[in-house]
């Protein structure tokens, strides 16, 4: 089956997509998510945009286990 469709939503975007990421500084990569860092809406790459998304996963999972208290 054919793929023709794959890619056409980046195709409008400037440069179709591809820019530099604000987070890891790489040029030529596929800026794709727009994140607000520090006040300012930034576009990052999806390697930037998942170790945001594991960082915030593991604080998450970390700050409930803190809290708990001990119970015997």
């Amino acid at each position: 089956m054919s793929k023709n469709h794959r890619g056409s939503g980046i195709r409008s975007l400037p440069n179709h997509g591809r820019g530099t990421c604000a987070i890891c500084k790489k040029t030529d990569i596929k800026v794709l998510f727009e994140k607000e860092i520090e006040g300012a809406t930034v576009n990052i790459c999806k390697y930037c945009n998942a170790a945001l998304k594991n960082k915030a996963k593991k604080a998450a999972s970390e700050a409930p286990a803190a809290e708990a208290p001990a119970t015997e």
